[in-house]
């Protein structure tokens, strides 16, 4: 399978697509990464992977909150129940696996499972997996490492973590002081 590869502030992204909607959204070497024949974004790129770009871009400029962007997922009928509870945590805001699972009607003791279904998430970011924590409010889980977790959870609380930060402007030697 073939994937178009972008660059983002928290490393490579490689989006797939079936030509008129995104089926992955994968930060390179991430845990269940597919194999795919990477290119970079070309002309020849489905419509679907240029919007992608954009809205991705926005997103890490901080100007987008909401991805409007036709998926189709593949997955068990569970992990698609999973994705569709993700989907709805808006921008800025955080759940824990067990509140998922209660979302779902399903008891705490199925709280691994909704991680697991999190896990292998095929759309990150767009389905948002970032926003989901630890019962105890901790970090915890996610494919593309805990950094870029952090990273995305700082962006939307309006914080830049470190990967996120523009280089600051070149100072002079020699400060101005009013007259």
């Amino acid at each position: 399978m073939h994937g178009y590869l972008i660059t983002s502030p928290l490393g490579d992204i490689a989006l797939r697509a079936d030509g008129n909607a995104l089926t992955g959204l994968f930060f390179v070497g991430q845990k269940f990464f597919p194999a795919l024949a990477l290119g970079r974004l070309d002309h020849g790129a489905p419509s679907v992977v240029v919007q992608a770009r954009n809205q991705l871009a926005a997103y890490f400029d901080g100007t987008l909150q909401a991805f409007a962007l036709p998926l189709r997922l593949s997955g068990t009928a569970f992990q698609l129940r999973v994705w569709r509870e993700l989907s709805a945590i808006p921008y800025g805001a955080v759940t824990s696996y067990g509140a998922i699972a209660a979302r779902m009607g399903l008891g705490p003791e199925h709280a691994r499972a909704v991680g697991g279904a999190i896990g292998r998430n095929p759309v990150s970011i767009v389905v948002p997996c970032h926003r989901v924590l630890a019962g105890g409010g901790g970090l915890a889980g996610y494919a593309a490492g805990l950094g870029r977790k952090q990273a995305l959870l700082a962006l939307e609380h309006g914080t830049r973590a470190p990967e996120l930060a523009r280089p600051a402007p070149p100072q002079t030697p020699y400060a101005s002081t009013p007259q």
